[in-house]
């Protein structure tokens, strides 16, 4: 299988395209928890369908420490014991927001305070851009066809 589009070797797609990365490598430095963050990232790539991004972030977090058993229960978060209460937050969040369009209001009030009774201002911040991040990602690589199975950890930066 071949992407539709070579997405670096395409100058009007690396024009934009370095740009989103740059926002990607800065959440990297805030004060959300790696762990988290690709748990997040996890979470809405396998809402999205994305398996290039499902790839790299199940690579990326084995590579950072975490166990296969928690990214195996990933997707049945809510039934799974080994996620954090802040973490299931996160996680719940996550989903609200890859899932706008399947709730007239967006992401509920509850999900909110609950992330925000784990989260300080900052982390909740991170956490949002994170979930926004993630999915643009998750589209180009759907929309485009990236496929997945050859990412190594790292590849990126």
């Amino acid at each position: 299988m071949d992407a539709r589009l070579n997405m670096y070797a395409n100058p009007a797609v690396a024009k934009v395209l370095k740009h989103v990365n740059a926002a990607g490598m800065e959440l990297r430095g805030m004060s959300l928890p790696t762990a988290t963050q690709e748990l997040v990232n996890l979470r809405a790539s396998q809402i999205n369908g994305c398996g290039f991004c499902t790839d790299m972030h199940t690579k990326d977090a084995t590579a950072a420490g975490e166990t296969a058993q928690r990214l195996h229960l990933v997707a049945a978060w809510r039934e799974a014991t080994v996620f954090t209460e802040a973490e299931r937050a996160a996680l719940e969040l996550t989903e609200q927001g890859t899932r706008i369009a399947d709730a007239a209001g967006g992401v509920t009030d509850e999900a909110w305070a609950n992330a925000a009774k784990h989260y300080d201002e900052d982390q909740l911040a991170a956490l949002v851009l994170q979930i926004a991040v993630i999915n643009a990602y998750n589209r180009m690589n759907v929309i485009n066809r990236t496929p997945a199975g050859d990412y190594q950890p790292g590849q990126f930066g």
